[in-house]
């Protein structure tokens, strides 16, 4: 691997490593408060494609092309479209108590497959090729800063991506510091330890539940829009999204649920996954065969964060847990 590959392969790794810390530093909030979701790849895949959605009805529109108005269109639709998926997975798991491993599982087939099939809609009304592009949009979102080509390989490998790459490790520092050192943070760490308790001391379970959950639903889901619109350079295909939703869940494992560690799991876990095709002489099939390798890497730290037996690598004590209050 000569230079120019090893930055590609670097500037490829930070690029995928976005929508990978965005979906975990997401479901890492759900989780905080005691729900699993499982549904983290129907969110992401229903957030790109509402942000497709009005990427589509915004350059069909008779309007001259803003590119802030259509960041701020397609951002604006996939926090609504993200939002009202996860609400489905609210109102069945918290409202109604119904099993979070399964509701989970039906929510990713859900998103999955209404992405597919607004995807397939909008492909037609688009000319049937298969790609749904709107390279316009996909370009706004890959601007980068006007002086990084200037600044030689520091600006290549730490300053040549859009701005939701950095919005994401943005997120990830913010959501770290609330969780640790806030007052929010720590009532949210109650819930999902020992929800009885935190009802007790005057804490809202269901509210900080709901709360949670939404917001992770929604930055999991800005996490699906990004691969599509940066990554992917604003073509959709449907399936585009399925692995990513599952390695975000399995890096929020590898991260020993903190966020700022994921920022770090996040890029290896997205080296991992394009390494195959920096490595000459390996065939397609032994390309895609390597893209198991951080699926691999988690099931070797949760076998020995399970050997430490240390509290604060645990995932929270009732997580996937329903809470009935009548049996406090």
């Amino acid at each position: 691997m000569n230079g120019t590959m090893l930055i590609t392969f670097i500037q490829q790794s930070i690029r995928l490593s976005s929508t990978l810390l965005l979906g975990s530093t997401g479901e890492m909030i759900t989780e905080k408060s005691g729900n699993l979701n499982l549904g983290t790849p129907g969110i992401m895949a229903a957030g790109a494609i509402s942000g497709i959605v009005g990427a589509y009805f915004y350059t069909s529109s008779s309007a001259a092309f803003s590119p802030l108005l259509s960041i701020l269109i397609t951002l604006g639709c996939c926090i609504l479209g993200s939002l009202l998926t996860t609400l489905i997975y609210c109102f069945l798991t918290i409202t109604l108590k119904t099993n979070q491993n399964v509701t989970g599982l039906a929510l990713t087939t859900f998103g999955v497959g209404l992405s597919n099939f607004v995807g397939s809609i909008i492909n037609q009304r688009m000319g049937g090729t298969g790609v749904a592009a709107f390279p316009e949009i996909g370009k706004a979102y890959r601007t980068t800063l006007p002086f990084a080509d200037k600044l030689g390989i520091f600006g290549d490998i730490f300053l040549s991506y859009g701005f939701m790459t950095y919005l994401a490790i943005v997120i990830a520092v913010i959501v770290a510091f609330v969780i640790a050192k806030t007052r929010v943070g720590l009532n949210l760490r109650s819930v999902g330890e020992n929800p009885a308790t935190a009802d007790a001391a005057g804490i809202n379970v269901d509210r900080y539940k709901y709360v949670a959950t939404c917001v992770g639903g929604i930055i999991s889901g800005i996490g699906g829009l990004y691969y599509v619109m940066d990554f992917a350079a604003a073509n959709w295909q449907n399936n585009i999204l399925d692995q990513f939703g599952w390695l975000s869940v399995a890096l929020v494992i590898f991260a020993v649920w903190r966020p700022n560690i994921a920022i770090l799991g996040s890029i290896i876990f997205g080296a991992l996954y394009v390494v195959g095709p920096f490595l000459l002489g390996l065939s397609t099939k032994d390309q895609e065969l390597l893209k198991i390798l951080p699926y691999v890497v988690t099931i070797v730290v949760l076998v020995i964060i399970s050997m430490r037996d240390k509290k604060e690598n645990q995932p929270p004590e009732s997580l996937g847990l329903s809470y009935f209050r009548e049996e406090r």
